[in-house]
């Protein structure tokens, strides 16, 4: 129920903007918002708790609390930004001067009076109506006794802890690595081999990381003085992990150390002492916390004795904290080859190692390839396709062919699966919360699907998942540490990484890609539209993204009743459906419009204005490869567009574009950019052909420009090398030259930014 806390954040911060002067809001008013502000704070803080556990660890009207919450914040948002756009639309003339544009812009202003005193009646209302919503869930709270504590009664056995006891004649394809580890662990040089060690094994969740460690430490255990294996997990109690290590380490001497009391400290110098004066191996399992580890690793000194400890982690930046010396090793765990993976499969599925039927072979492969070399994904699905019967006969191939079908979209059958997508959940829910609602995005994209980062990351922006942080951090570069740290945490899969470490695109695993859509799906967050019955009561839902996807084989009209869904906020296109897109002006929170790809060429050259000036809430607008050639002069209603990306676009961009002044990214690179456009002054990337380059000085908060420069004039060129140097937060420079384009000037009065 993360979802609720990510929607108040952005609502918060509107409604402080709310109390500036310039909306000229009654005292009444403005006290029902501060009043409305600090209730909905006190919310926020409850749901933060409630999202950092699954919701089955909960009574259902703790769930339905939230849900309410999440619903009162979407529509008082949508009120809120209903109000800044009639407040803003019409703020503009265009600059012209002749008489019929007069008359006109002084029409607009004697209407305008009317229009703006009924907005503020409008969002007095609003506020109202909040406010006593927000009074009832309160009182609700407290009627219920509704708090943010876990059902202690419904917590279940850590599914991990088979990994711990699985008998190793169950192992495939983990006996080379666990070789090859113990040689590193163990084998060094003499200048090393006394010295303590550590090695982390970090990956992704379900590859088989505890598995690994435990083949380790069962195969060298024996040549150590004392052993003792230990999981942390993500909510760590220090003096419980302690007492767990002196029990392991000697289950005589510290037989009774669980009814002991004793603090942490006490715990920590009864661990130093024990290990000083033996050689000792210690596993780790499962660390989530840097904090907790830093902690822990207090009680491993190093005696000189070749003692050896090992860790595992899903996150990167843990691993490197475990191994701060360069002798350490991080291994980072890959998945199972299609040799392995095959046999794995196998072995869980036929009886006493028979053969795959031959009907089956093809199938077989492709779940296989679905499962991309998880060893839990791959258990998970021989144990669903596997008879438990006493006739052992094997499961029909239409049973096969259903399940690699709902691979990556729900897959609901069996408790191994509920085991797997438990043990995937962990990383979702150790989250922060802005985290959460990130990731949960990714359910917007199909199976396989390479994500381009920067796509991705205006997307978040564009609905205002996290708002800005210090004055110096632009949204974007915020964003990309989110980007950074999903990969970190092993989330996504980083796709064409630069020698610099940055990634240009990113892949979700299916198996995560599963569970991000079981619990969209659940939050109402997004629903995807691609032709099965699930779609079919798509209208009657309370969703607020739809993703229409390539797999559709009739309209998507039959689906889709665009009149009955006012609420939805995000509409991505994998396939070209023009019925869809006469529909879209009905859909007036929309805050994303991605059309990425789909070819609108084909039949028209134009966007119909009909179906966006509307939109006055849009942020995104992408049409990208979708062959539009022209854009409608109505684009510049839409004063709340940040993002506008016409790559591999040839599109006529009018001079309307330069009345959105809330943009921060216009990607034209096959456009000539419009005069006026020195005006947009809150763009931070931008690319296209200039009219005037003198106006480029104006964008101060530039940090990615790409040029297409066809001047062969010098004084233009002094006059862009004079631009380029009042652009201090520039962080990437690209100037392709046309035709006969000159470039042959100084640059000596140009210093790049630090």
């Amino acid at each position: 129920m993360d979802v609720a806390s990510g929607a108040l954040i952005p609502l918060i911060n509107k409604l402080r903007s709310l109390l500036v002067d310039e909306y000229n809001l009654e005292k009444r008013v403005k006290k029902g918002v501060k009043s409305l502000i600090t209730e909905l704070e006190m919310m926020h803080a409850v749901l933060r708790k409630i999202g950092a556990k699954p919701p089955e660890q909960f009574d259902e009207q703790v769930l339905i609390w939230a849900g309410k919450v999440r619903d009162l914040s979407y529509n008082m948002e949508d009120a809120v930004d209903a109000f800044i756009v009639r407040g803003e639309e019409d703020g503009h003339d265009g600059g012209s001067t002749n008489m019929r544009n007069r008359i006109k812009k002084f029409l607009r202003k004697t209407t305008k009076l009317f229009t703006k005193g009924k907005a503020l009646h409008q969002i007095s209302d609003a506020i109202e109506e909040a406010q006593r919503l927000a009074k009832e869930l309160g009182e609700l709270r407290q009627r219920y006794m509704i708090e943010a504590h876990a059902n202690g009664s419904r917590d279940a056995i850590d599914p991990r802890l088979k990994a711990v006891y699985k008998d190793v004649t169950e192992l495939v394809g983990i006996d080379h690595v666990r070789d090859d580890l113990t040689e590193k662990l163990c084998d060094c040089d003499e200048r090393s081999k006394d010295h303590l060690r550590t090695m982390s094994i970090v990956g992704f969740g379900g590859l088989g990381k505890t598995t690994l460690a435990k083949a380790v430490y069962d195969k060298i255990k024996v040549e150590f003085d004392s052993v003792a294996f230990v999981s942390v997990s993500q909510n760590p109690d220090m003096t419980k992990i302690f007492k767990k290590l002196l029990y392991e380490l000697d289950k005589s001497k510290y037989a009774t150390i669980n009814e002991a009391a004793r603090d942490e400290g006490q715990l920590l110098d009864d661990l130093r002492i024990f290990l000083q004066d033996r050689r000792y191996l210690i596993v780790i399992d499962d660390i989530w916390d840097e904090e907790a580890w830093e902690f822990i690793k207090c009680a491993f000194f190093d005696n000189c004795l070749g003692s050896r400890v090992m860790t595992t982690t899903r996150i990167g930046s843990i691993s490197k904290a475990c191994c701060s010396s360069c002798d350490d090793i991080i291994y980072q765990m890959n998945p199972l080859t299609d040799d392995d993976s095959q046999r794995l499969f196998y072995k869980r599925i036929f009886p006493h190692g028979s053969n795959c039927p031959a009907e089956l072979e093809l199938v077989s492969r492709e779940i296989l390839k679905k499962c991309g070399g998880v060893p839990l994904a791959i258990i998970t699905i021989a144990s669903i396709l596997a008879r438990n019967g006493q006739d052992l006969q094997i499961e029909p191939k239409y049973h096969w062919d259903n399940i690699l079908g709902s691979i990556g979209r729900g897959l609901t059958e069996g408790g191994s699966a509920k085991d797997m997508q438990r043990i995937l959940s962990f990383s979702y829910y150790d989250l922060p919360s802005h985290l959460k609602t990130c990731l949960l995005y990714l359910s917007l994209f199909p199976e396989d699907f390479e994500i381009r980062r920067d796509r991705l990351i205006w997307m978040w922006i564009a609905e205002g998942f996290v708002q800005g942080g210090e004055q110096e951090t632009g949204l974007f570069e915020l964003r990309e540490s989110y980007f950074n740290e999903l990969a970190n945490r092993n989330l996504i899969q980083p796709v064409d990484v630069d020698a610099a470490g940055s990634a240009e695109a990113c892949r979700v695993h299916d198996m995560v890609l599963d569970l991000l859509c079981s619990l969209s799906s659940e939050q109402n967050f997004a629903t995807i539209v691609d032709g099965t019955h699930q779609s079919n009561l798509i209208s009657h839902r309370k969703s607020r993204r739809l993703s229409f996807q390539n797999s559709m084989s009739e309209p998507t009209n039959h689906w889709v009743n665009a009149t009955s869904m006012p609420q939805v906020r995000s509409i991505v296109l994998f396939r070209t459906n023009t019925d869809l897109i006469q529909t879209i002006s009905c859909f007036q929170v929309l805050r994303v419009l991605d059309l990425e790809g789909c070819d609108l060429g084909r039949n028209h050259h134009s966007i119909d204005p009909r179906h966006i000036e509307n939109l006055l809430h849009l942020r995104y607008l992408g049409l990208r490869g979708t062959s539009v050639r022209e854009l409608p002069v109505e684009i510049g209603k839409l004063q709340l567009l940040e993002i506008l990306d016409l790559a591999i676009t040839v599109a006529v961009i009018p001079s309307s574009v330069v009345r959105l002044r809330r943009l921060i990214c216009l990607n034209a690179p096959n456009s000539v950019l419009p005069a006026g456009i020195g005006d947009l002054t809150s763009l931070e990337e931008l690319a296209g052909k200039l009219v005037d380059v003198k106006e480029l000085g104006q964008l101060v908060k530039l940090r990615v420009l790409l040029l297409y420069w066809n001047e062969n004039d010098e004084s233009m060129c002094n006059y862009l090398v004079e631009s380029l140097g009042k652009l201090r937060k520039m962080q990437s420079l690209t100037i392709s030259c046309l035709g006969d384009a000159r470039f042959d000037v100084s640059w000596d009065g140009w210093v790049p930014t630090p």
